[in-house]
């Protein structure tokens, strides 16, 4: 029997036979560069502690700079790439401008880019930092 699955940020339902429990793992990025199996989930992958000391300048303070491109002022929240400063939408809003963003550059990790919020995601690895 195929039961659907939601999967990491980009929300498409992925229909999966079951399977017995695992234990929740990741794979962390090792002092090599390798990827290792079975890293706990409570480390925090290479990616987030390299962006933790990361402040670029954002790219626009008004919204969503894809947003802003095709004309439309409609979204949800805002996310900051820690690598370049891109400010896009989060996944909840129509156009996902964050994660369009992590797909063409290759950069892992975003930050909230709402007031009050200090969250960071890293897509590479799914993990979420503060």
């Amino acid at each position: 029997m195929l039961t659907p699955v939601r999967r990491g940020s980009l929300r498409a339902d992925i229909l999966v036979a079951p399977q017995a429990p695992r234990p929740v793992t990741r794979g962390a990025v090792g002092a090599a560069g390798s990827h290792e199996e079975g890293t706990a989930m409570s480390e925090r992958c290479a990616h987030l502690s390299a962006a933790s000391t990361r402040d670029p300048a954002p790219s626009t303070r008004g919204g969503c700079a894809g947003c802003a491109a095709v004309g439309e002022q409609v979204w949800a929240h805002l996310r900051l790439c820690t690598e370049c400063g891109y400010v896009g939408c989060c996944d909840s809003s129509p156009r996902r401008h964050a994660s369009a963003h992590h797909r063409e550059t290759g950069h892992p990790v975003v930050r909230s880019f709402e007031p009050g919020e200090s969250w960071m995601w890293c897509y590479e690895d799914e993990q979420l930092g503060r």
